[in-house]
């Protein structure tokens, strides 16, 4: 490996051969909150492609698209109608063959939202299985006969039962909202579909999947039901949901695509969504020959109030189960499922640490739009809500619309510059506060969230102890230490500490690479003060 400084910062070469996604930056937009590109106050795959530029100077190597099919409008895109077409509101299919072209052109890769475990209830499949109960359609689901209770005790993700009755009495099966029935993936033709609509993006020019529900797809034939209390906060993570998720079977699918995938030229890769709470499971699916990424969530679950120790040992197993099957870890502390980091630590300083701690972890780290400018978890009326989790709860469960709210790009145009200049009112309201955060205001601000995470990326592209190398972790009282060394070469070790508790901490540091904090002293005789909710990275 060789190195030459250039302007104080040592560039490496990184190790021949590596794979794209291994130590990947990846970005996930929500296309419908992104950017407006035609006034209507939905964001779509013109107002995306104009922003390309901006993710480029972030840094990021990937985007990942949230769902922009035709769809019947129950879920956010989730509930898929056709899965080769592309919602009228967000372009068309040239639309997404244009963003390609041109990501590429920046040396960003593309990556869509693929829906396997379920269709709407308003797909030509399902319509036809409900004309005709002994159609081919019919067996592309989970349909049982009529009776006067539901089959089982199974519940659906956002509440309440998950069986539900056709017209003429039967019952079919939807672990999320009705009009989401589940497909049944026993019935080989449901796998032969899918790998049409693999090749068709593929053969599009699309670097890859994020593939929705991983961890489902296949459930108990025989019906059973779950065992053990279903709980809020454990859906899909453990017993409860025993019958519905984690069937061996699903593994022969991704090793299916996995081969698909393979077929292909450019390293095309596959993340999956696995919210598995045993490590050691979601580590499986990460295979050689099945996906390329399987997301861990306890991080993301982890509350700051947790500790340091929640933190420093959920980063340890997870690098512990991915090593033992020879994957990179994927980092995630933020999507579009989940109330926003600054709300959910309680400040933007500790969301600014833990990204930190994140960016520097080997594996690769997904970044959800808008936590690089420390937006907060938004306040929305009941009347504006559209989340079904909402509505199917009665209220009880406020639901995601909080952290779906429109990108604020400039602070005193319309609509914070969702849609350009246009005053277009946008699909959910814009808080009062968010100029506070525009994109304009940041970029011009070094100490700014935005420069934060620019900073971050930068270093991390740089220099191949953060990101791609071996870490050791270790926790004393509220602090966390993760020693850093390149997989390859002998690059300067890196050490990242990260204070979550109350008082600050005198640490051995000889040079400060990154702090999380503006306010964050040079070291001075070997040591640094770490103050509280900071999170430093420091090295010889």
């Amino acid at each position: 490996m060789s190195a030459e400084p250039i302007e104080d910062i040592w560039v490496y070469e990184r190790v021949p051969g590596d794979p794209w996604w291994r130590d990947a930056v990846v970005y996930q937009v929500y296309l419908r909150s992104f950017a407006d590109g035609n006034g209507d106050g939905i964001g779509d795959f013109a107002g995306l492609r104009a922003r390309l530029p901006y993710l480029a100077e972030l840094g990021v190597d990937a985007v990942w698209v949230t769902p922009h099919y035709v769809s019947g409008g129950a879920d956010g895109g989730y509930d898929v109608v056709d899965f080769t077409a592309v919602d009228p509101s967000y372009g068309t299919v040239e639309d997404v063959r244009l963003l390609v072209e041109d990501a590429h052109a920046l040396g960003l890769r593309i990556l869509l939202d693929i829906v396997p475990n379920h269709t709407s209830d308003q797909h030509a499949w399902f319509r036809k299985a409900l004309e005709d109960p002994d159609s081919p359609e019919a067996g592309f689901y989970h349909f049982l006969p009529a009776s006067s209770s539901p089959p089982n005790n199974w519940q659906s993700m956002f509440g309440g039962s998950a069986w539900s009755r056709t017209p003429d009495g039967r019952w079919y099966l939807h672990l999320f909202t009705p009009q989401q029935p589940d497909l049944n993936w026993d019935n080989p033709a449901v796998a032969d579909a899918f790998d049409d609509v693999l090749r068709f993006w593929f053969d599009l020019g699309v670097d890859g999947f994020r593939v929705d529900v991983a961890y489902g797809l296949f459930k108990d034939p025989a019906y059973r039901d779950n065992p053990g209390t279903y709980s809020p906060t454990l859906f899909g993570h453990g017993p409860e949901q025993a019958m519905t998720t984690n069937q061996p079977r699903v593994h022969q699918i991704w090793r299916r695509w996995r081969a698909i995938c393979d077929s292909y030229a450019g390293d095309r890769m596959l993340v999956g969504e696995v919210s598995l709470a045993d490590l050691d499971e979601v580590g499986l699916y990460a295979r050689p020959d099945e996906l390329h990424h399987a997301f861990q969530f306890r991080l993301l679950k982890s509350d700051w109030d947790a500790g340091a120790f929640a933190f420093a040992d959920t980063i340890d197993e997870a690098l512990t189960a991915f090593e033992a099957v020879g994957a990179p870890a994927p980092w995630v502390l933020g999507n579009h499922d989940k109330a926003r980091q600054v709300t959910r630590y309680g400040s933007e300083a500790r969301a600014r640490a833990a990204a930190l701690l994140m960016l520097a972890l080997p594996g690769s780290a997904y970044l959800y739009a808008g936590e690089e400018l420390g937006l907060p978890e938004a306040s929305v009326p009941d009347e504006a809500r559209r989340d079904p989790i909402f509505f199917r709860s009665s209220g009880k469960r406020l639901g995601r619309d909080g952290c779906r709210i429109p990108m604020p790009w400039t602070a005193s145009a319309p609509s914070t510059g969702f849609s350009g200049s246009l005053a277009a009112e946008p699909w959910l309201p814009i808080p009062a506060e968010w100029p506070d955060y525009a994109v304009d205001r940041q970029v011009a601000d070094p100490g700014s969230t935005l420069s934060l995470y620019q900073q971050a990326i930068m270093l991390r592209a740089l220099h191949p102890a953060l990101g791609s190398g071996h870490a050791a972790v270790t926790q004393d009282g509220d602090v966390i230490r993760v020693d850093l060394v390149a997989r390859h070469g002998d690059a300067t070790p890196v050490t990242c500490w990260i204070n979550m508790g109350e008082a600050p901490v005198v640490i051995p540091a000889e040079r400060l690479l990154l702090s999380s904090s503006p306010e964050t002293d040079a070291p001075n005789g070997g040591v640094l003060k770490l103050t509280p909710d900071t999170t430093v990275w420091i090295t010889s």
